[in-house]
């Protein structure tokens, strides 16, 4: 079984591929993500924010810097900052309850600005 660190850092590194269905291997259909303006549950909600943040990171040659990564039993926690072609990403925020090797729960808060 994956660890929680192992999940984690496949989560990144397909994340940072533009892997969706490596991204979605991580999660279940009862897999949920909170964001500010909504819950999202199940693989389908789950490939819609990803298809969004895939379209704003794929474009021109976006920036990512990891400012703090932590993982305590089933919990992680990362803190980062970005820049893509269209938005600046301040600070971003999440945090992952990882169980039998699946994120079963996420949160994600970022203060975005766009850039144009």
């Amino acid at each position: 079984m994956a660890s929680t660190e192992d999940v984690l850092n496949h989560h990144l590194t397909c994340f940072g591929a533009g892997d969706m269905e490596g991204v979605l291997a991580d999660y279940t259909e009862e897999s949920v993500m909170e964001v500010p303006d909504a819950r999202l549950q199940g693989l389908d909600a789950l490939r819609a924010a990803f298809t969004a943040f895939f379209a704003d990171f794929g474009k021109g040659t976006p920036s990512f810097e990891m400012l703090r990564s932590s993982v305590n039993g089933e919990f992680a926690y990362i803190f980062w900052k970005a820049q893509t072609e269209d938005n600046d990403y301040h600070i971003g925020s999440d945090t992952f309850v990882i169980r039998d090797g699946k994120i079963v729960y996420q949160t994600f808060a970022a203060h975005i600005v766009p850039r144009n």
